[in-house]
């Protein structure tokens, strides 16, 4: 008796950190993604491994969070493991970095081969609640962003809140983009701290910096429905200011950066939280997609091509 799922990666592509506050934030499932496979043993409790390709130290650094990131959704979907356990092999074509959504792409894919072993036949609504419980181990109190692109696949249009939104983005066609890593594991936690112990000292000069990052969320949404890649590259370049001015960028992410649109990205900006992880470059072109990656290899970082607007059914 064996069960299999996938969980695609994501990236962000407006408003990291300004959605904490309540701001709109677009993210999308990017066609990378995350395999789980469970094999039954005779002996109870479960067994990991993990086939997973990664950057240095991400998983020796992950791997308290992710056991129980894993109990966390065993524990939420009424699991009993303590008669004949479960072997867990991780594996898939999402390389493991800092800035898009590993940890939430596991997640679902354990969910997703968690409810075929058991026979359990969970919709992707129940898939998503118990990835966000898993994800939970990994970020104390997680946004629900990632496990939600990585499950449903897609552009996701993002409110946190009382009454939180999470709407699709439909786009004619995926679009080609680059992803940098700059090879430094990301503190996530630490950056979101940071950005509110400065919002407090500084809250005129903030205000008007959120006020803009809203802006230029719902004229990314209207770039992105009318197809228009200049004008939301050009957005991203605005929004990756923005970021600067909150003090989550880094000279590496500001270095790659520059690079990508200096080798005919429409636009690049850092994804996720900042401090180190990795850029997102719009490349809506095979050909302009692989003149930025060379660039940026060139200089001796990773980067992964693939599309955003990815779902199951394309």
């Amino acid at each position: 008796m064996s069960g299999e799922g996938i969980g695609f990666g994501k990236a962000i592509l407006f408003n990291e950190h300004f959605v904490v506050y309540g701001v709109p934030a677009i993210v999308s499932a990017i066609g990378k993604y995350t395999v789980a496979k469970l094999n039954q043993i005779d002996k109870p409790g479960w067994t990991l491994i993990d086939e997973r390709k990664a950057t240095p130290n991400y998983k020796e650094e992950k791997i308290d969070q992710q056991k129980d990131s894993i109990n966390r959704i065993l524990k939420k979907m009424d699991i009993d493991l303590s008669k004949k356990g479960l072997e867990i092999t991780l594996d898939g074509t999402l390389y493991c970095a800092s800035g898009i959504g590993a940890s939430a792409a596991s997640c679902v894919a354990i969910a997703r081969a968690l409810s075929e072993h058991f026979n359990l036949n969970l919709s992707d609504e129940e898939i998503n609640e118990a990835a966000f419980e898993g994800e939970k181990g990994y970020h104390g109190s997680p946004s629900g962003i990632d496990n939600t692109a990585s499950t449903f696949g897609g552009l996701i249009w993002f409110e946190k809140g009382e009454n939180q939104v999470m709407d699709k983005i439909s786009i004619p066609a995926p679009i080609e983009i680059v992803m940098g890593n700059t090879g430094k594991v990301a503190n996530t936690a630490a950056a979101v701290a940071g950005v509110r112990e400065r919002r407090e000292r500084n809250p005129e000069k903030y205000k008007e910096i959120f006020d803009r990052a809203e802006n230029i969320a719902y004229l990314a949404r209207n770039a992105l429905k009318n197809e228009d890649h200049k004008e939301l590259g050009k957005l991203m370049n605005e929004n990756h200011k923005l970021l600067q001015q909150i003090e989550v960028s880094s000279r590496e992410l500001d270095f790659i950066v520059k690079l990508a649109r200096d080798n005919g990205a429409f636009g690049a900006k850092l994804t996720g939280g900042g401090l180190g992880g990795s850029i997102i470059a719009l490349t809506p072109d095979k050909k302009i997609q692989e003149e930025v990656a060379n660039a940026i290899e060139k200089e001796g970082f990773q980067t992964l091509q693939t599309v955003i607007g990815a779902s199951r059914e394309r």
